[in-house]
C-alpha cells in the first residue's frame, strides 16, 4: 500500500476514534500503560518524549518533576490531551502535532522516550523508531508497548490474514518484533507480556551507540 495513503487511513481512523477513544481503550490497556511509564524509571528533571500521546491517557502516570513532550499525528486526539493537561494541572507538559517519522527535535534532545500502542499503528514503524533513537541521548531508555505478530504459527497466520482489515482500522496486526528491532539496531533489555490475555508486549531498550 502507498505510504501516503496508509498515513491518511491512520489519520482518518483516529479522527473517528477521538470522541470515544478513552471509553474504548482506557481500562483495557491501562495496566500496560502504567507498566511502560514505570520502565522509564523517571528521575527528577528527566526530559521524556512520548510518541503517539493521543488523548493523554498516560499523563496521570508521569511524576510532576519530569519534563514531558508529547507528539501525535492527530490534532483531534491532541485536543483532548490538552484538556487533560489542564485538568491535571501539569505545567511541564508540551504537546505538538507532529509526524513521528520526521520529528522537529534536535539530536540527543531527550533523556528517554516511550511509545504505547503506537508502533503498530504508524505506517512506517522503522522510521519512527529511528527517529526515537536519534532524539534520545546515548544510553537513554526507549520503551515501546504494542501488539506484535505472534510467534505461534497458527496465530501468526491468522494475524497475517486479518492484516488488511486492521490497517483500515488504524493498526497492524502482524508487525514482527524481532526483525523490527534488528532493523533499527535496538536490543531489548526487557520483553514482558501485559494486559488482557497477555496479548501485548512491553519492550525496554537502551539507546546504545
Amino acid at each position: 500500500m502507498d505510504a501516503a495513503l496508509e498515513k491518511r487511513q491512520v489519520e482518518r481512523a483516529y479522527e473517528l476514534y477521538a470522541p470515544v477513544y478513552d471509553f474504548i481503550f482506557d481500562w483495557i490497556f491501562a495496566p500496560g500503560r502504567a507498566a511502560a511509564v514505570r520502565q522509564l524509571d523517571l528521575q527528577r528533571g528527566d526530559s521524556v518524549l512520548e510518541v503517539g500521546i493521543g488523548t493523554g491517557l498516560n499523563l496521570p502516570f508521569y511524576p510532576p518533576t519530569c519534563r514531558l513532550t508529547g507528539v501525535d499525528l492527530s490534532a483531534e486526539m491532541l485536543d483532548k490531551a490538552v484538556e487533560r493537561v489542564q485538568t491535571l494541572a501539569m505545567p511541564n507538559v508540551t504537546l505538538k502535532v507532529m509526524d513521528a517519522t520526521s520529528m522537529d527535535f534536535a539530536d540527543d534532545e531527550f533523556d528517554k522516550a516511550v511509545a504505547t500502542y503506537t508502533i503498530s499503528a504508524v505506517p512506517d514503524p522503522v522510521a519512527v523508531l529511528r527517529e526515537m533513537r536519534r532524539v534520545v541521548k546515548p544510553d537513554g531508555v526507549i520503551v515501546i508497548l504494542s501488539h506484535f505478530r505472534s510467534v505461534r504459527r497458527v496465530m501468526g497466520r491468522l494475524e497475517d490474514l486479518v492484516a488488511p482489515l486492521c490497517t483500515r482500522l488504524g493498526w497492524k496486526s502482524n508487525l514482527a518484533l524481532t526483525p523490527l528491532l534488528a532493523e533499527v539496531s535496538l536490543e531489548p533489555e526487557l520483553v514482558a507480556k501485559v494486559n488482557m490475555f497477555n496479548g501485548w508486549r512491553l519492550v525496554k531498550c537502551v539507546n546504545r551507540t
